[in-house]
């Protein structure tokens, strides 16, 4: 293990993607920043699970956890965060919408000393997949609610490549069980007023049709959190 840098977990929740987890996984392992990756299981239906029971641990660097039912992204996170041993975590979605050879310039302000947390963000320029503008508005609309209550200036608040010091993640007390734990990370981060940078990330994303599983329910349940969380730190 690589001790000039502090080291770091990448946690992967995944559910119903036996489509792109091998591959993706493949990506995440060909980072030379990786020093352990922790997959978690929600219950997934589609042959998934024993994709993953079959893997090769390589050596330990990979953990494996199973859900016993449903539960939501916000679930397998903290079951994920739980796990994880490393100085820093990085959340890694199990689709193929995000690259992990971005890593380098997500890691970089920690690296650098320059920050605690990092915020990936698919509107300062990186290479992305033209798709959905309601999608794109609600993303802008939400953040901006956000960045009202937290005081952060982020550009896009519910993009997965979020990285965070693990003794900080276990400052949080989190609850958000399903997508709500994207707006509720931002606002316990920013309770903390540690050092926030944000970069950005290529983003290739899927249609519904490709497996998306985001719908405008969530989009309203986010609404809900973030008044939530903005109201309870006020």
């Amino acid at each position: 293990m690589n001790q000039t840098r502090p080291t770091l977990s990448v946690v992967i929740p995944v559910y119903n993607e036996q489509a792109t987890i091998l591959n993706l996984l493949e990506r995440v392992l060909a980072q030379p920043e990786v020093d352990e990756v922790v997959l978690v299981d929600d219950f997934s239906t589609d042959g998934t699970r024993d994709v993953l029971r079959a893997l090769d641990d390589r050596g330990g660097k990979i953990k494996t956890l199973f859900h016993p039912l449903n539960r939501g992204k916000g679930a397998a996170l903290r079951t994920g965060f739980a796990a994880a041993t490393q100085a820093f975590v990085l959340i890694q979605d199990a689709d193929l919408e995000y690259d992990p050879a971005d890593y380098p310039q997500l890691l970089a302000p920690i690296w650098q000393g320059l920050a605690d947390a990092v915020f990936g963000s698919r509107f300062l320029g990186g290479p992305h997949r033209v798709l959905y503008f309601w999608h794109y508005l609600a993303n802008r609309f939400l953040t901006l609610l956000s960045n009202c209550f937290t005081g952060l200036n982020l550009t896009d608040m519910e993009v997965c490549y979020k990285v965070f010091r693990r003794e900080d993640l276990a400052r949080m007390t989190l609850i958000c069980d399903r997508f709500g734990i994207e707006p509720e990370l931002t606002a316990k981060v920013a309770r903390l007023r540690v050092r926030v940078y944000e970069v950005p990330v290529a983003y290739h994303g899927r249609t519904y049709d490709e497996g998306k599983k985001i719908g405008w329910r969530d989009g309203v349940a986010a609404i809900y959190w973030i008044l939530r969380f903005g109201i309870l730190r006020r």
